[in-house]
């Protein structure tokens, strides 16, 4: 066996040229694939963090059918029970209550239909992150009656400015139209730009006056100590309260399931497209040696050497031609992958702004797990063998003796 893989070693630098190309395209292709895939990753993880800390959070309470009707009467008529449970429950982290309502936002400008979301400004902050996005201003600044906090893309639409006073109309809850003269006190900007362009928060006590004469609630947002037990805590206030229900992120948004479920199969998937490629260009490199050694071949099969030793050494040899180019591509992709997830993958000097109409950032921190390292060698592995399998059998079909006699 040491005598096949030192033959084979030798027979693949015999022309270091066209081993060297085949290794590059290998290298490269490795590569290009690690990193697209540890940017799909970053993306995702990007997108599901914001969106669970800055909005959705780990579970939301709601009246059945809010979901579905939006409508300002379809409360929690239960809350004061609901908090009282959440208090005492020891895997909570923190809970906030919200008033949800459509409507429209005018200024001296133009009109834009907006979601009005009343909260209370430091269960807010104990409970998400949203305050962080603030860019301008104060966030619901205590200096203003009616404080506003909105998005900058509604801010330009608007044409608004800190301290400008806009005019939210929407339903109360005997479905009468009611509006509300509010300042414009803080600008945030999340990097989702419909969600910046349609959102504006106010104080609860605020909506609360012009909603109805009592407080009432639509939404309650949990955070949780352990995401592990989110179906069981879900579970559990479903079995406690029959009038409302809660649900859990991934239930709230079938987007961000899918994409949690596939984001692991995406480096298997762009690895098969790239290596079926590169199957080609080692099919071809070990045709050529086979037609170029045919003499050779036959002559080692004359003095005794076997068609399993004969076809070993050609598996040998394309399994590590492509191992070396793997080795070489892997390693770089970790060390670029490392690079960037410590620093960040800034796109926008590509475009990257345009990746906030999907609602992602533009600044990416890529990362591969670990065992999609063990996939990328299994893939190229499994290649290897494949490739080399068509020439094994053709050096198999020489005849010896006419080998020798040519």
């Amino acid at each position: 066996m040491k005598m096949i893989l030192s033959i084979a070693w030798r027979n693949i630098w015999r022309h270091p040229g066209r081993s060297g190309v085949l290794i590059g395209s290998i290298v490269a292709g490795l590569w290009a694939g690690i990193m697209v895939s540890s940017w799909a990753n970053g993306l995702i993880d990007q997108r599901v963090n914001n969106v669970v800390n800055e909005e959705l959070t780990h579970i939301q309470i709601h009246h059945p059918d809010f979901q579905a009707e939006r409508e300002p009467g379809m409360f929690i008529e239960p809350h004061d029970e609901i908090t009282a449970f959440l208090e005492s429950d020891q895997r909570i982290e923190s809970y906030a209550s919200r008033i949800l309502l459509d409507g429209m936002a005018q200024s001296s400008a133009t009109t834009s239909g907006v979601r009005i979301i009343g909260v209370d400004k430091q269960n807010e902050r104990e409970t998400t992150t949203f305050h962080q996005n603030l860019t301008d201003g104060d966030y619901l600044s205590n200096d203003y009656r009616y404080p506003v906090f909105l998005g900058e893309k509604l801010q330009n639409k608007l044409n608004a400015e800190i301290g400008d006073r806009i005019v939210l109309t929407f339903q109360n809850i005997e479905n009468e139209i009611t509006s509300g003269a509010f300042i414009i006190s803080g600008v945030f900007k999340t990097g989702q730009a419909l969600y910046d362009e349609q959102t504006v928060y106010v104080r609860q006590e605020d909506l609360s006056d012009l909603v109805a004469s009592q407080n009432l609630f639509h939404e309650i947002a949990i955070m949780l100590k352990d995401d592990e037990q989110i179906d069981e805590v879900a579970a559990a206030i479903n079995r406690q309260f029959n009038s409302v229900v809660a649900e859990t992120w991934l239930e709230l948004s079938p987007e961000m399931r899918y994409m949690t479920e596939t984001s692991g199969s995406y480096m298997f998937y762009i690895m098969v497209v790239i290596l079926f490629a590169l199957a080609f260009g080692i099919l071809n490199t070990m045709t050529m040696a086979i037609f170029e050694r045919m003499r050779e071949l036959g002559m080692l099969m004359a003095i005794g050497m076997s068609k399993l030793r004969i076809f070993s050494m050609i598996m040998l040899e394309s399994v590590m031609l492509t191992l070396s180019g793997a080795a070489i591509g892997i390693f770089l992709g970790y060390l670029t992958v490392s690079y960037f997830n410590r620093n960040g993958l800034d796109l926008t000097a590509v475009g990257g702004d345009s990746f906030e109409i999907w609602g992602y950032g533009a600044l990416v921190y890529p990362y591969v797990n670990p065992e999609e390292y063990l996939y990328v060698t299994f893939l190229v592995i499994v290649t290897a063998i494949l490739a080399a399998i068509y020439p094994a059998l053709k050096a198999l079909k020489l005849v010896p003796g006419e080998v020798v006699r040519e």
